[in-house]
């Protein structure tokens, strides 16, 4: 499916990629799933690459609860620019070091959850008419969204497909 361009687009790409991501995982026996990748990456295993999407929405959220308040929310984290990104995904990383794949999964559903709650709240036009809201800059709160969700979850897909490949 094309990047989308409406709340249904953007609601069917989001969960059918999310459910494919889910399902991959679900395919894999109990060793494959907790192994860890061979080296080259950050996220080492199944559970760091579901707990980076949520902390993604986490921080999504946030975004989007400092930015419809009016305030600009530090973005992409408090201390952390765009460019230093690689920074604040290996602090992430660290941050759910102790956290088990069962558990990861279970945060990943709750976030995961949230943002689709979020998307149904607004209209196409809220979500894809670019600069209307002065915290996204000139792009839309789609895109944002995008990025958290359908994009995020095909980047995990790919990921673990790769890393799996070793396995096989």
């Amino acid at each position: 499916m094309p990047r989308p361009k409406t709340k249904e687009e953007l609601l069917i790409l989001g969960k059918a990629n999310y459910e494919r991501l889910l399902a991959l995982v679900d395919s894999l026996t109990s060793e494959q799933q907790s192994a860890d990748f061979p080296p080259g990456t950050l996220n080492r295993n199944i559970r760091d690459v579901l707990t980076h999407i949520h902390h993604w929405h986490l921080m999504l959220l946030d975004w989007y609860k400092v930015g419809m308040a009016g305030a600009k929310p530090e973005m992409p984290a408090k201390g952390y620019t765009w460019k230093t990104m690689p920074d604040l995904n290996k602090k992430i990383w660290e941050d759910y070091q102790k956290v088990s794949l069962a558990e990861g999964r279970k945060l990943l559903n709750e976030s995961f959850m949230k943002v689709q709650k979020l998307i149904q709240h607004h209209t196409d036009e809220e979500l894809f008419e670019k600069k209307r809201y002065s915290w996204t800059g000139s792009t839309s709160l789609g895109a944002y969204l995008i990025s958290a969700t359908s994009s995020h979850y095909d980047w995990g897909l790919k990921l673990i497909k790769k890393a799996t490949k070793a396995y096989q």
